[in-house]
């Protein structure tokens, strides 16, 4: 594939990997964040997130020129939107930042462009971002009111931790506006990937991520909704499922401390929102798995009134091991709550996160001696390491399985 001009608008968990992805690969990157300090940060040819290797990545794309950050786009041949796309409280889809970024390289694009949504969106984003590029560039528009720019849905699909190795081996679902976006969204993944591209149209791009995600949510919640049966009838239910998962056609996951994270927590309600009275299955696996917080805090108040001024540490506050990623992690929600209720008697442990605004972080070792009660909530590496010894006087709640 020949050298191409490309604008990545949002250079976070997803924008960030693939825009240097992409200079690395020879193509002219230019990358647009709201934030000045990450626009600064990239620059100097530094990151501001934590993710395996991108350092490294990040260094070397700035380093070779092809990479730089900024404020506002720039005209290119191809633009990537990687964005935030969160709900409402009223779990409405809120595609603000998709919108605003379409309307932000609208003037830049051509009509020999191509338009690439990235963001995970509920049915029919796609659609709406070629109805603002042309609203907001008339000279896009055709004749029969269709977009004379290419415009595709290519959802990612990364695991935070990996997203390196994903963004190049996944096999990625292409669905453009018309058989023409399609083929150039194809054609430019094809360029860039290892993975097999498959081509489809955009609504079932849209949907598909969804369905993907959905599916996942719905078989934590039943694991989740397990470990609730078993401690109500006395059953440990990690040797159940240990157990269970013999049979050959079973393969009940892991219960945790609920399910967080930018797809798993979010894109479900999505589905409820555009089928509400169709999507059950989806919106009880939600409703499981957002209650599993309050069963872990009520477990934790359980233990507590033992004591008379208890010390609690919580061990993680990110939403998956390993990682410094903290959106919607329930693990920061049950945290958040325990220390509503016993305040500093709460001591929160992220060996992953340096600065955190919200209250003070402990280390390991200092929890570990100070604590009445030991609450596992994510199994980072450094929690699996912890010696048992230090356990034996401590009462233990372990949401994630670390110890066994």
């Amino acid at each position: 594939m020949a050298a191409l001009d490309i604008c990545v608008v949002g250079l976070g968990y997803i924008g960030l990997p693939t825009a240097s992805l992409l200079a690395t690969r020879g193509h002219r990157v230019h990358g647009v964040d709201v934030s000045q300090r990450v626009v600064d940060t990239i620059n100097r040819g530094e990151i501001h997130i934590t993710e395996p290797d991108l350092d490294v990545l990040v260094r070397a794309a700035v380093a070779s020129g092809n990479l730089k950050a900024a404020l506002q786009p720039r005209e290119a041949d191809v633009f990537i939107l990687a964005v935030p796309t969160p709900h409402h409280a009223d779990y409405r889809p809120d595609i603000t930042y998709v919108e605003a970024s379409a309307v932000a390289v609208a003037s830049y694009v051509r009509p020999d462009s191509l338009v690439i949504l990235e963001s995970t969106s509920p049915v029919g984003t796609t659609e709406r971002v070629a109805e603002l590029l042309m609203e907001h560039n008339p000279s896009l528009r055709g004749a029969d009111g269709k977009p004379k720019c290419a415009v595709a849905h290519c959802p990612e699909r990364v695991l935070p931790g990996r997203i390196l190795y994903e963004l190049v081996e996944n096999h990625r679902i292409v669905g453009g506006l018309d058989a023409r976006s399609t083929d150039r969204a194809v054609e430019f993944y094809r360029g860039v990937i290892k993975g097999d591209v498959h081509p489809t149209d955009a609504r079932t791009a849209e949907m598909c991520k969804l369905v993907e995600n959905s599916f996942r949510d719905v078989n934590i919640a039943f694991a989740n909704e397990l470990s609730i049966v078993c401690h109500k009838l006395g059953m440990n239910v990690r040797e159940l499922i240990k157990l269970a998962n013999r049979h050959p056609r079973v393969n009940i996951l892991s219960p945790g401390p609920g399910v967080g994270g930018h797809c798993l927590a979010v894109d479900p309600w999505f589905v409820v929102w555009a089928a509400p009275d169709e999507a059950r299955l989806i919106r009880t696996a939600r409703e499981v798995n957002d209650s599993k917080v309050d069963w872990v805090v009520d477990r934790v108040r359980e233990k507590a009134a033992r004591f008379k001024n208890p010390v609690i540490a919580c061990l993680g506050l990110t939403y998956k091991q390993d990682i410094d990623d903290l959106r919607e992690s329930p693990s920061l929600e049950i945290t958040k709550k325990l220390r509503a209720e016993f305040a500093d008697g709460v001591l929160a442990v992220e060996p992953n996160v340096k600065d955190f605004p919200a209250f003070p972080l402990t280390s390991l070792d200092e929890a570990l001696r100070r604590a009445d009660i030991v609450v596992a909530l994510v199994p980072h590496k450094e929690v699996l390491r912890i010696d048992s010894e230090r356990l034996k006087e401590k009462i233990v709640i372990d949401a994630c399985g670390a110890f066994k």
